[in-house]
């Protein structure tokens, strides 16, 4: 009865189920579209192939979003995908802005960007005078390779950047000779030693915690359909749960290979970048965290992209879906 119920809710709330079973609803969530074949993909094809969302009722399709994570938040506005993940920065200033959407859990709690130079480029020192191929400055990407940067001892006049949005297109602009260095994360990074490529350093030696990415969904959406938001958290905290348990390893391994089409010893390495010793990228059970939330809103004032007095990491989330998962 509870799935019949679930279903006829998601219908009469305009979410496709076209192609799904009668025994599970289909949810269209919003997915950058070059996160698709990256890590960031690894607990939602878990939680579908160890069947964590069909035991909610649920089929969760991830759906490209054009156009980069600065469109997400519009996308779940406009009722375009019912939810979402979102780099937290754009999220904060649609929501300023006067946004209805609310974050609900994390996908990414501190992710791992490298600094990958030229093969030429061999220290820190190497990048005065270069070119580097940063995002949006608003990104925590880019706040974060500053900051690993002026640890290093280069300042904001040392270098010049480009403003590139995606690792795909960062990682073409380094193959291309036209950036001297940019950040990737994994598997990119990994692929780009492979390639000659030299790793300077990690975005974790300088910002040893913030919130990169949070779930999305409209307030007003949220409150209506609660088991459809709770289902889904559940669902995406027992895939968090899964890889990081020890006795997976193969089959999480084996799973991020597939995905990211890279071999699996370095999936296998991506793996012990993560959790040998634990590095807090992946959340536990995708529970947020409003200690990193608010650490990326300090980095926002920093910027100069937010002005004081800044506002509360509360402000932005609703935790009564976690709590109702299970998942806090």
């Amino acid at each position: 009865m509870y799935r019949r119920i679930l279903l006829a809710t998601v219908l009469a709330c305009g979410v496709a189920a076209s192609a799904v079973s009668a025994e599970e609803a289909l949810l269209r969530f919003g997915a950058v579209p070059s996160t698709m074949k990256s890590v960031s993909a690894l607990p939602f094809v878990i939680g579908e192939r160890q069947g964590f969302f069909a035991r909610e009722g649920l089929k969760v399709e991830r759906v490209p979003i054009a156009g980069g994570t600065d469109k997400m938040v519009a996308a779940v506005d406009r009722g375009e995908v019912p939810m979402a993940e979102s780099a937290t920065p754009y999220f904060i200033q649609a929501a300023l802005a006067g946004s209805p959407s609310i974050a609900v859990a994390a996908t990414t709690a501190n992710p791992i960007y490298s600094l990958i130079a030229q093969p030429a480029i061999k220290s820190f020192a190497d990048l005065k005078g270069k070119v580097l191929g940063l995002s949006l400055a608003v990104d925590t990407i880019s706040i974060s390779m500053r900051k690993l940067l002026a640890l290093k001892g280069l300042n904001d006049a040392d270098y010049s950047v480009k403003e590139l949005v995606g690792t795909p297109v960062r990682f073409e602009c380094l193959k291309k000779k036209e950036c001297d260095a940019v950040p990737l994360g994994q598997p990119d990074d990994f692929n780009a030693i492979d390639e000659g490529f030299h790793r300077l350093g990690t975005s974790t030696e300088a910002v040893a915690s913030f919130e990169f990415t949070v779930v999305l969904v409209r307030r007003d959406w949220a409150e209506q359909h609660k088991p459809i938001v709770t289902g889904a958290i559940r669902g995406l905290a027992q895939s968090f749960r899964f890889i990081r348990a020890p006795a997976n390893r193969d089959v999480a391994a084996r799973t991020m290979a597939e995905i990211t089409g890279t071999p699996e010893a370095t999936a296998r390495a991506i793996l012990a970048l993560y959790f040998e010793p634990e590095r807090g990228v992946m959340p536990k059970a995708g529970e947020l965290d409003l200690k990193g939330l608010a650490q990326v809103i300090a980095f926002m004032g920093e910027a100069g992209v937010l002005k004081a007095p800044l506002p509360a990491a509360e402000r932005f989330v609703d935790r009564q879906y976690l709590r109702a998962a299970g998942a806090e």
